[in-house]
């Protein structure tokens, strides 16, 4: 059994499987930060959502709360969400659309099950992710980007679909504008096909969401109950990634950040004393409302 945090030899720099938490009535696994890993590229947070199943009545309620210094992206493999944020934005995310909200200066949102979504059961799993922003650009305005399925391109090739979601691969263009060099890419294999990942990008990372997988001779499968895992990827060279079952996997990555990051709840900065100020604004009620929310999520203890 692959142990939580492990550090192989090959192309696969560290291993580790995600811990377990509970986001507003559904259970999270997170990936990153870890104490061996911290961020790849400017990937800060890695949520894998569910696999998991919210039954008629109930519904996914993640109360108002704030951020700074980051973009949150959401993706979805199943399932819906109702973002609301307090720049008056309201937008239902589906699968293969991505959410971008980049905080900035700081932003307060939701994400809650849209109620005529509850009078069914209904099946939730995707990715929530955080991208730290560069220190040039941390304070900058607040802003909300959704974009459709169908503007994000998609590569078929020998058994293999790639949704390119962020970033540039295979002489494709993403049109999510990012504000640091970032690869972010849902691959699905079927049995025996492979993709080969180039090393174009200095810090990449494989999250296996579903299925088996082989790199090298190892075979890398996601848990029994459903939990993926994280593969660090080592700089400089082209790995080929084969799939031993249908599988998912999720690449993503980019250039290192510009200096360490800080990181506490929801606050990312290259500065502590920022983030001392964030809390006393998220305490004292000084950060924008989200319209249409009456409830929030209080400052941790």
């Amino acid at each position: 059994m692959t142990l939580p945090t492990s550090e192989p030899d090959g192309p696969v720099s560290l291993i580790v499987v995600p811990r377990s938490h509970d986001v507003g009535g559904f259970e999270v696994r997170r990936a990153l930060p870890t104490v061996k890993r911290r961020m790849v590229g400017p990937f800060i947070f890695w949520d894998q959502m569910g696999p998991g199943y919210l039954p008629a009545g109930t519904g996914l309620d993640v109360r108002p709360h704030p951020h700074i210094g980051l973009s949150t992206v959401t993706y979805l493999f199943e399932g819906e969400i109702l973002h609301r944020d307090s720049l008056g934005s309201v937008q239902p995310i589906r699968p293969g659309e991505i959410n971008w909200m980049t905080a900035g200066s700081g932003i307060a949102h939701s994400e809650r099950t849209e109620a005529s979504q509850r009078s069914h059961g209904n099946a939730l799993s995707g990715i929530q992710s955080w991208v730290a922003l560069p220190q040039r650009y941390e304070e900058i305005a607040p802003e909300f980007t959704h974009y459709t399925a169908d503007s994000l391109p998609v590569i078929e090739d020998g058994g293999v679909w790639l949704r390119l979601i962020a970033g540039e691969l295979f002489g494709a263009a993403s049109p999510v504008r990012t504000l640091s060099e970032t690869v972010y890419a849902e691959i699905l294999l079927v049995p025996g096909a492979r993709i080969a990942i180039p090393a174009a990008h200095a810090e990449r990372a494989l999250y296996l969401s579903s299925g088996e997988i082989e790199i090298a001779g190892d075979r890398h499968a996601v848990n029994s109950d459903g939990g993926g895992v994280l593969l660090v990827l080592r700089e400089g060279d082209e790995i080929v990634v084969t799939g031993v079952t249908a599988a998912r996997v999720l690449l993503f990555g980019g250039e290192p950040m510009d200096g360490p990051r800080y990181i506490w709840w929801n606050f990312v900065s290259s500065s502590k004393e920022r983030i001392e100020d964030a809390k006393a604004d998220w305490k004292a009620n000084r950060f924008p409302k989200v319209p249409g929310e009456t409830e929030f999520i209080p400052l941790p203890d």
